[in-house]
Parts: C-alpha cells; structure tokens; sequence
C-alpha cells in the first residue's frame, strides 16, 4: 500500500514538474513587457569555490551543501549525515562582498533537508547630504555611513523518485530582503524546484527557478529622501513591486575514469531565461540562452583542478566593429577527511578596459566545507 500510494506521488510530482516548465514559457512570453530585465540578479552570481571555478556548471552535479541554491535534487547525494558549506568572495576589486552559508542533511535514506543563507552587499557607503551646515561649512562628523545589501534564504527539500530509478526532485522556497540603508527595503518570495537523473557516467539536471514568477514589493522611506529630492528637482520614489521571470537551466555532465587514480568531469549547464533580449549567445525577444561550460579533473578524488567558460558577450567596437568573448574561470581543492577547500579566480574585466586604462580586477572565492556522521 505504501509503494503505491508513493508511486502515486511520484506521478503527480511528475505531471507538475512538467506542467510547470510548460507554465515558464507561457508566463515569460506574457510577462516579458511589465517585468524588469535582471530583477534579484543577485541570486544569479553564484556559490561556491568548485561551481564558480568551473563556470557556474552545476545543475546536474551539486552533490553537497551547496545543491539547496544550484539544485536541490542533489541533496539525495550526500556522503555524510551532516554537512556544511562556507563561501566568501569580493567582487569588483573588493568593493562588493558576496557571502554564502549552508547547512545540509538526509532526513532518510529517500530525502533530504537543507537551509542556506546568501547575502550580497556593498558596506560603508559615505551619506554626505550633511557634509555642509546651514552657514556653509564642512562638518565630517556630520558623514553618515550606510550599506546596500541583498539576503535570501533558502530552505530546500529533496526526496527519490520510487517510479523512475536513478531520478532525484528537489524544491527550494526562498526568502527575499533587500535593503538600501534607511532609504528602502523590499521583501519577496519565491520557488524553485529541480530534478537530476544518473545514468552510468552520465549525470543529467534540470533547475527552474522561480516557477512562481517571484514578487519583490519595494518600500520607500519619503521622509529620508525627501529633501535630497527637493533640491535635484526629482519626484519622490513610489513603492513598487518587481516581478522575478522563469529561468530554466539544462545541465549535463559526463566522468571519465583514467587510472585507478585519476579522473575527469565535463559537464554543460544551458540557461533559459524569458525576460526579453539578452546580451547571450542565442537571444530574441521571448527567450534567449546562455550556455556555459566546465571542466574538472581529480587526483585520488581528493586534490581538484578546474576551470569553465561562461558570460558570453558581444560588445561593438569604436571601428564599428563587433567583439565576442566568454569569461574564463579557474580553480583548485582539497579534499580529506570530510575537509574541503575550495579557491576560485573569476575575471570580471576585459582587455579592452585595461588598455584605456582601466585594471584587470578579479574577484577571488574562497569555501570552506566540513562533512561528517
């Protein structure tokens, strides 16, 4: 009886997986003219020293803590009963802090549980509207400091599919505050849900976020802006509300055993997104799709190198001329005893920026995780 009524599960869970990435078309087609291009694009940029290292490829193959943001189906492939994930990077040569943290378990041996929290932020931003006193003259003391960040949590599940054998399906309900000092602040919620298949060597994923279409609602505080307003000649901020699209991600990857010893990973994630024309690969005005790339080999499964391509751009040139590139990425690990450390290096400039004069800036990810029973 209880087979059944699981198989019965499995089915509907099925149907509304599918139902649901049919809905991400139609909604982007429908959404696309009275929604915001890049909405909560912070929950974009990524986590993680082995993801980031290998160009943000990671639907099919997060098998960790991290699995919560990149797809928590992967939760079901934990080795340890406990797992933590920590990640810092500075992006934009420091100016930008992202930081990541995770907590992941197995409830069972069919399911999984795990809550992660992301925050985004630039600090210590200078408020000088009262730098000058009535009478003209400069008060320092008077500097104000304030920070713009952006927080998610997520909380994810996972359980095994008992009607299709190797099949994985996550969901993950996040949690959205965005703060911009004493000015404004916003508050959204939204879902995404996912699923991988094994297959031998062949790892394959699927992640659409936010099938519910998120919805941020801003906040302004008037009475702090108001004056500020009055002397640029600017109307006053209204509270708004921005609504989140679809994005669907398709993931596959492949292991190859060398030796006894030594082992190697490609993989490919290609995102979907329905927001109107990006700047990516293959764009038009429903839908446009950015595919990216990763490589990692292992030694002994416990020392790793990696690397990836990904944010495709085509920029014009002065001479009239058009520019396409991919940004490369590069990493490193460790791993022993439940113990890994994870470096990533990501460049975030162009060779065009540095020779007008500009500096080759990257932005540098550390994680730390620890696993064990």
């Amino acid at each position: 009886m209880r087979i059944y009524l699981l198989s019965k599960m499995d089915n509907f869970t099925l149907r509304s997986i599918l139902a649901l990435l049919f809905l991400i078309t139609w909604s982007g087609a429908a959404g696309q003219v009275s929604t915001p291009k890049y909405s909560n694009e912070f929950l974009n940029i990524g986590v993680g020293g082995r993801a980031l290292g290998m160009g943000n490829v990671q639907s099919a193959l997060a098998n960790d803590a991290t699995a919560g943001y990149w797809n928590p189906a992967g939760l079901l492939r934990l080795q340890h009963k406990y797992n933590i994930s920590l990640m810092h990077s500075e992006l934009f040569a420091g100016i930008a802090k992202n930081d990541f943290g995770s907590f992941a378990m197995p409830i069972d041996s069919s399911s999984a549980l795990a809550v992660s929290l992301i925050r985004v932020g630039v600090d210590d931003i200078a408020d000088t509207r009262r730098l000058y006193n009535e009478y003209g003259y400069t008060q320092y003391d008077s500097i104000r400091f304030f920070s713009v960040a952006d927080y998610a949590m997520l909380i994810s599940y996972a359980r095994r599919s008992n009607l299709i054998e190797g099949l994985q399906l996550g969901v993950s309900a996040k949690i959205i505050y965005r703060n911009v000092g004493d000015f404004a602040d916003a508050y959204g919620f939204g879902i995404d849900a996912g699923a991988q298949l094994q297959r031998g060597s062949w790892q394959f994923g699927v992640m659409a976020k936010d099938i519910t279409t998120t919805f941020t609602a801003w906040t302004h505080n008037v009475e702090e802006l108001e004056e500020a307003y009055a002397q640029t000649g600017n109307d006053l901020p209204k509270n708004t509300a921005e609504l989140t699209l679809p994005r669907l991600v398709l993931g596959v990857g492949k292991s190859f055993n060398f030796t006894d010893r030594i082992s190697a990973l490609i993989a490919t994630d290609v995102d979907f997104t329905f927001d109107g024309k990006r700047n990516v690969l293959v764009k038009s005005d429903v839908v446009s799709v950015d595919p990216h790339v990763g490589l990692e080999l292992a030694y002994a499964n416990a020392v790793f190198i990696r690397g990836g391509l990904n944010n495709y751009q085509e920029t014009k040139n002065f001479d009239g001329g058009n520019t396409k590139r991919m940004q490369p990425n590069f990493g490193v690990g460790v791993k022993t005893n439940g113990l890994s450390l994870d470096l990533a290096m990501s460049r975030i400039s162009n060779s065009e920026s540095n020779a007008v004069g500009g500096s080759n800036t990257s932005s540098v990810i550390v994680s730390l995780g620890y696993a064990f029973d």
